[in-house]
């Protein structure tokens, strides 16, 4: 059937609206490697400018390490471009193996697969693993792949008010003639930057014999003194049992992710995980980089380091300043405006005093939760973040958002 003019008019006047709501989601053009700073153009068409990039999942600074590059360029040479086939038939080369053997030592689990990405790993994992016997208990705030993996997958999806102890035991409590529980949590939550409370959970699930799965996507590499993760932080090593996780974010920022756990859950993956049995294997040349990132982060806690004390300069100096962030000490630091519109033109300011950092509202986060969403990394340096505090503070002034309430700022602004 044609594509109708009803089709067209009606999809032209939803992107008119949204335009005329001044928010309209804009992408911005980069003309460098991804970094602390970097060249952006925006509008399209525009000069170029050179900017502090305040919103990368690069919180190691890896994604342009020469290290990194390096070993590409020899995975590239020495393994070609791309595997044109999936794991089980022709897509898997030792290197694969090898990356999959470090994921497991570094985060401490007794097996872990590969995916393309770590959304493929929560689209695969759930259906693999459980049925219409089973019940999935899931933090209300878990990212948006997790519930679309919960979703293609049988088993009865439940959910606990977020973070909340008491509200998950009911849960726990109301399920027990279920096959298996599964208590389901990301460990760093992406857009508040608070860390599941994972050493009450696992307590929680021994009570209640019940499986833990965690995604640690914004946790991988530097949380915890040696930056294993979530559950090293929370004192859980070894009592986590599916750990999904990515390569695209603090291990090199490129692409592929995993499931890391139980040995015969991954074994279930590697049987029955469709995003595992019908796509590509990962490319050589993303393997052998990522092989070498592993080698950085287990030789050296240097860069996490680094990336903790960036982040507590950034949450102290926003805090003196008077801006309105979330509680928390990982390096998302989200500034809480809960006016959609206030955050897209506090962005485009923010582009012109030369810091780049996005506007967040709904659907990202919920109606009247709208936010900038910083985000922290160890290519960071002390002189990038006072520049970047300077910008804020001007464009907060602007604003007028400086030491004002949530209520304040609402009554200013609308939700």
């Amino acid at each position: 059937m044609a594509y109708s003019e009803k089709a067209r008019n009606f999809y032209q006047g939803e992107l008119r609206d949204i335009k005329e709501g001044g928010l309209f989601k804009e992408e911005r053009f980069i003309q460098s490697p991804q970094s602390a700073e970097i060249k952006v153009e925006y509008p399209s068409g525009a000069q170029p400018m050179d900017v502090i990039n305040m919103c990368a999942n690069n919180y190691l600074g890896l994604s342009s390490h020469p290290e990194v590059i390096k070993a590409s360029h020899q995975g590239l040479d020495d393994r070609g471009f791309g595997m044109s086939s999936v794991r089980f038939i022709c897509g898997t080369q030792d290197i694969h193996r090898t990356l999959e053997d470090k994921l497991t030592k570094f985060l401490e689990t007794e097996d872990t697969i590969l995916f393309a990405s770590c959304m493929d790993a929560n689209a695969g994992v759930f259906e693999a693993v459980f049925n219409d016997q089973d019940v999935l208990i899931a933090d209300r705030l878990v990212h948006a792949s997790i519930v679309d993996g919960m979703r293609l997958c049988k088993a009865l999806n439940e959910s606990y008010k977020h973070s909340n102890m008491e509200h998950l035991e009911k849960k726990l409590q109301t399920y027990q003639d279920a096959r298996f529980r599964c208590i389901v949590t990301d460990g760093v939550f992406s857009m508040d930057g608070d860390t599941a409370k994972l050493d009450e959970i696992c307590d929680l699930a021994e009570k209640y014999d019940a499986l833990v799965f965690v995604d640690d996507s914004h946790a991988t590499g530097f949380l915890g003194k040696r930056g294993k993760g979530t559950h090293e932080l929370k004192g859980v090593l070894g009592r986590i049992d599916i750990i999904t996780t990515t390569l695209g974010k603090a291990l090199g920022g490129a692409s592929g992710g995993c499931v890391s756990g139980r040995k015969e859950i991954v074994e279930m993956c590697r049987q029955r995980a469709r995003p595992y049995l019908f796509s590509n294997a990962m490319p050589p040349v993303v393997v052998a980089a990522s092989n070498k990132v592993m080698d950085l982060i287990m030789g050296s806690t240097e860069r996490r380091d680094k990336l903790e004390n960036n982040t507590k300069f950034w949450r102290k100096s926003l805090l003196e300043a008077g801006f309105d962030i979330k509680d928390g000490d990982t390096p998302i630091v989200p500034i809480m405006l809960y006016n959609a519109k206030l955050s897209q033109d506090m962005s485009r300011d923010l582009y012109q005093e030369g810091i780049y950092a996005i506007g967040f509202f709904f659907p990202v986060v919920p109606k009247g939760q709208a936010r900038i969403r910083t985000q922290i990394s160890a290519g960071h340096d002390i002189n990038h973040l006072e520049r970047a505090l300077e910008a804020f503070i001007k464009v907060g002034k602007k604003y007028n958002i400086l030491g004002k309430t949530k209520d304040e700022i609402i009554e200013m602004y609308g939700l």
